[in-house]
């Protein structure tokens, strides 16, 4: 039986756009770090599609160059230098989370597995407190090109000695979906992140859920 198949005992969270609404302190930094470029800022909303996966892929595209341009590292350094001052107190817990955890967490192992380096990583859930809902956080660490997700993801098994047990991935992006399906993971999609219901069913959700409270629902085998 594989673990899609099996009754779900662990449920990994992505963090930005599925516990964390951190457009606003995001955004706000990205373009931050653009204009440091000599670079236009973008719309907002037109930067919601690169929170999630790395930083260095989204300011890739952004200035249309390699990932491994100097240019990429230079906008990686000012953006973090500005979130640094700014994350914990810009980026509030989307509503509902606090209550879905709790009521996951009386039957399941929590973790949480983010492309957010560990250094805002534990901070923020800190801040937001909700670091005692989870046993484990996987993250990466400050380097220029972050681990993928699917790393992630395995990592945080790992810490849950959750191998050939079954768990549910929960996230907002295409890579969260992915790497779900790459450690043989239920997809569960947050249709309240940056996402949205088109890129999730492409990317192979097997579940969606339009809000926190309907996690408790989606995490159970159909």
């Amino acid at each position: 039986m594989s673990r899609r198949s099996a009754p779900v005992e662990v449920v990994l969270f992505d963090l930005d756009g599925v516990l964390a609404d951190s457009r606003h302190a995001i955004t706000t930094c990205m373009n931050a770090a653009l204009v440091a470029a000599g670079v236009p800022p973008w719309p907002k909303a037109e930067l919601y599609r690169f929170v999630g996966p790395s930083l260095s892929s989204g300011f890739s595209e952004i200035l249309g160059v390699d990932p491994d341009d100097a240019a990429v590292a230079a906008c990686i350094h000012d953006y973090r230098a500005r979130y640094a001052e700014v994350f914990v107190r810009d980026t509030p817990a989307y509503p509902g989370v606090v209550d879905a955890l709790e009521t996951l967490g009386e039957t399941h192992r929590l973790g949480v597995a983010t492309s957010k380096p560990r250094a805002f990583a534990e901070p923020l859930l800190a801040g937001l407190g909700l670091r005692d809902c989870f046993e484990v956080v996987a993250a990466p660490e400050l380097d220029l090109h972050v681990e993928s997700k699917s790393v992630t993801v395995g990592a945080a098994l790992d810490a849950l000695d959750a191998a050939g047990r079954g768990g549910a991935m929960v996230g907002d992006r295409h890579v969260d979906i992915r790497a779900a399906h790459d450690h043989d993971l239920l997809a569960v999609g947050a249709l309240w992140g940056f996402g949205g219901e088109d890129e999730l069913r492409g990317a192979g959700a097997d579940v969606l859920a339009a809000s926190p409270a309907e996690l408790t629902a989606a995490v159970v085998r159909r």
